[in-house]
């Protein structure tokens, strides 16, 4: 344990602290003081103890004051968090959903395409039967104009 000196209200006090807490104890006397100076100038001298009990009273006041903000932004956190979550679910859900299009889009092109080939090849036969047919014809009819 370490002793440390502590000027409070004019005052020295010996106090004991953990080792390597010296400085925080020292630290936390010198906010008490001010607090408390700052309150004796305000409201007089009422007296020491009622003073250290309206000066323990405005600590408590700011420490659960500032407990109350932190336990509220740890709410907001928590909830800007599952807003994250879920953010994050329906872009990945989105993603997921534009990668599927894209592939059934690749996919129908793909059969387009196929199917642009398949006819092409058809409307060929179609186009050289049918001069084949056209060729043959007229070939009869130069060979029936020949035979009168």
């Amino acid at each position: 344990m370490a002793n440390v000196n502590i000027k409070f209200n004019g005052k020295d006090y010996l106090l004991s602290c953990d080792d390597g807490q010296e400085e925080h104890l020292e630290e936390l006397s010198l906010q008490i003081n001010n607090k408390f100076q700052e309150l004796k100038k305000n409201l007089g001298n009422i007296g020491e103890n009622k003073l250290l009990l309206i000066t323990s009273i405005k600590i408590m006041d700011e420490y659960f004051e500032t407990k109350k903000n932190i336990n509220n932004r740890k709410k907001e956190l928590l909830e800007l968090t599952e807003k994250f979550k879920v953010l994050k679910s329906l872009v990945y859900d989105y993603k997921k959903n534009k990668e599927d299009e894209i592939n059934s889009l690749s996919n129908e092109h793909k059969n387009f395409k196929h199917e642009i080939e398949k006819n092409k090849i058809e409307y060929e036969k179609i186009i050289s039967d049918t001069a084949d047919q056209i060729e043959n014809f007229l070939e009869k009819t130069g060979e029936t104009s020949k035979i009168q």
